[in-house]
């Protein structure tokens, strides 16, 4: 996946989820996939064009969300899980203890 490819993506789910993404950047990030400050700033570590469609889905609903929801609440986990089978066409989407923690180094937080 292309950086602009991966950013229309990212603006798409922000339409979905119903939020502003204000700022979408790449850098490259030691320990976590993804940060999202207050005023909308999404920044997403490169490697994450190369993983799985799940795996950066996942990522991108999950700072999405935090524009709305700061922290890690019942309200945020229930809209995270909700979008998650919604993008994966009403698959089981896996929860966060099931997902394949070989190969992936990075948590998404």
């Amino acid at each position: 996946m292309t950086p602009s490819e991966f950013k229309a993506d990212v603006l798409r789910l922000a339409e979905v989820v119903g939020v502003e993404a204000r700022e979408i950047h790449l850098r490259r990030m030691k320990r976590k996939w993804a940060s999202c400050s207050s005023r909308g700033r999404l920044t997403f570590d490169p490697a994450l064009l190369d993983e799985s469609n799940e795996i950066r889905t996942r990522a991108v609903l999950h700072e999405l969300l935090h524009i709305r929801y700061p922290n890690h609440g019942k309200m945020f986990n229930f809209m995270l899980q909700t979008y998650l089978r919604r993008e994966m066409n009403g698959q089981f989407a896996l929860t966060q203890s099931e997902w394949p923690t070989e190969n992936i180094q990075k948590t998404v937080r």
